[in-house]
């Protein structure tokens, strides 16, 4: 998978910089430079690159701003890269990648370009399935309904995330998924509990399932979701329900419309 790149930013040194860090990256080409935000947005509709490595901060036309002239095209990734931090929750807010500061580490590059890896599979796994099921839809109609039926039970591991950003008191908190043991749901808000913290996300417990790895992330109460792979006991209780045991001491209630995600503990 070649990962289509273009570099947008007004000093020359930078874009060279950033080059050289993505050179030991062989599955990133980069097709297009660019010095200002509106050759940006010309390269980016000519060219329709899969990334965009964007400064914020530039003559005339600023990083926000290129996003904002590509409303009516099918917009790239975007990893912003700046010197400054004041824009890092506005660029989350575009569902930016990630927020890289000059200069940039080689580490934190090669953790952005996973993350940009795990995107961009997850949108082309997509798009060959919609391909799929048009042609299935002119050459065998009746097996269109089968394959829509049965395309949830075998999920794509690396459609998943890894690491989930969420806007705290005013701060952005880049989570390890691994990290998280429970999370419970107070309306559109989320709570989400790591072993030393506790964080507020603002997203509806629906969309959270999608993603995550429903074969480590299973809900066991209507309002709660718990890391399998955290859980260090199970303590049966009345009516059928039963308690999990999280590797923090805090224990969760199964209840009995969920009890089938026990069953994976008790052989």
């Amino acid at each position: 998978m070649t990962i289509r790149t273009i570099l947008v930013d007004d000093e020359s040194l930078a874009i060279q910089g950033l080059q050289l860090r993505l050179e030991p990256h062989g599955d990133v080409e980069i097709i297009e430079t660019c010095s200002n935000g509106r050759e940006a947005i010309r390269a980016i509709k000519t060219h329709k690159p899969d990334l965009v490595f964007l400064d914020v901060q530039m003559p005339g036309f600023d990083g926000f701003s290129v996003i904002q002239g590509l409303m009516e095209v099918e917009p790239p990734l975007f990893v912003f890269v700046t010197a400054y931090m004041d824009h890092a929750l506005r660029a989350f807010e575009a569902d930016a990648v990630d927020y890289l500061m000059k200069p940039v580490e080689t580490d934190r590059l090669a953790d952005t370009l996973d993350r940009v890896r795990q995107r961009l599979a997850a949108r082309r796994g997509q798009e060959e399935a919609g391909r799929l099921k048009e042609v299935l839809a002119e050459v065998a109609p009746d097996s269109i309904g089968a394959m829509i039926d049965g395309s949830s039970e075998a999920p794509a591991a690396n459609r998943f995330e890894k690491l989930i950003n969420i806007k705290d008191r005013g701060q952005i908190f880049r989570v390890d998924v691994d990290t998280i043991e429970r999370i419970d749901a107070a309306g559109d808000y989320m709570c989400i509990y790591t072993g030393d913290n506790t964080l507020i996300l603002r997203e509806t417990m629906k969309d959270l399932e999608k993603r995550l790895d429903p074969r480590r992330f299973q809900r066991v109460h209507r309002s709660t979701i718990v890391n399998l792979d955290l859980v260090k006991e199970v303590k049966p209780h009345t009516n059928g329900e039963c308690f999990l045991v999280l590797g923090s001491g805090a224990q969760v209630k199964v209840s009995r419309s969920y009890r089938d995600v026990v069953a994976r503990f008790v052989h």
